[in-house]
């Protein structure tokens, strides 16, 4: 998904190219996006009737939705369809994201995954910014693309669901967390470091943040509300809990858990 202009020779094989600068990065993170895509799908709120192809084009929207917006907003055949790798390891994460999309797989989702999709946001953001630097865009330009790139695939997943978009919900500043990557790729771009430094600060700093985002609960706060509206609760179960497989009332909430239906209840009474 990164554009030509920063992928470095590597091996290709039949037209699939496997290594070279951002290119391995940006497959890890093609891949963990389509197989967040693909637990969409398949989770309660998001879930209408789909079929498995229809769970395969979520895998695919997610995992390449962001870059080939970005590529096709710079005028650009977008790396997703020159690089066959992205499509085959996006289907690849779909298969597994539907076969695991219940029981364990909703807590790996609610967990460690979202460690693992905490993983690409940075660096989608980085892309974003230097395709956009390279492409001569302005600041605002540039900062818009480090915001695309990681955030567009999820804002597809979710329209095509019929469910809020992510990016206007209460969350662990999804968005503002790319944005600052971005500024901060920027700024060490500015400051005359190399690719690879600038990279790799950015990298740090917009994973650490995101990380403690998730950690401690900083959430963006609700717009002020009308009287009646529904209110959000609070008390959003961290990310070690997910991890740790305590998230059982975020499950409850999101209709992950079954509950018993009455007549086995009353069978079970017996």
């Amino acid at each position: 998904m990164i554009g030509q202009g920063i992928l470095a020779a590597g091996i290709t094989i039949g037209g699939f190219k496997w290594t070279g600068s951002f290119t391995t990065i940006d497959l890890i993170a093609a891949t963990t996006n389509a197989l967040n895509g693909a637990l969409l799908a398949r989770r309660p709120d998001h879930y209408k009737n789909f079929t498995v192809v229809g769970i395969l084009l979520m895998a695919l929207l997610g995992g390449i939705g962001g870059g080939v917006t970005r590529d096709v907003i710079l005028n650009k055949v977008p790396g997703a369809f020159l690089n066959p790798a992205y499509i085959l390891l996006c289907l690849a994460a779909g298969v597994v994201g539907y076969l695991i999309a219940f029981s364990s797989g909703q807590l790996f989702r609610e967990g460690l995954f979202q460690f693992m999709t905490s993983f690409s946001l940075p660096w989608y953001a980085i892309a974003g910014a230097e395709a956009a630097e390279k492409a001569h865009l302005p600041i605002l330009g540039v900062l818009a693309l480090a915001v695309i790139g990681p955030t567009a695939g999820r804002w597809y997943i979710d329209v095509s669901s019929g469910v809020p978009p992510k990016q206007f919900i209460r969350g662990e500043w999804f968005v503002t967390i790319a944005a600052f990557t971005g500024l901060i790729w920027v700024i060490c771009d500015a400051a005359g470091l190399n690719s690879w430094w600038s990279a790799a600060i950015s990298f740090v700093i917009g994973f650490t943040v995101r990380m403690l985002a998730l950690y401690l609960g900083w959430e963006e706060p609700l717009a002020k509300e009308p009287t009646g509206v529904y209110q959000h609760s609070d008390g959003r179960p961290l990310l070690g809990r997910k991890i740790a497989g305590k998230s059982q009332r975020e499950l409850h909430d999101l209709g992950l858990l079954v509950e018993p239906q009455a007549s086995e209840a009353t069978a079970a009474g017996r």
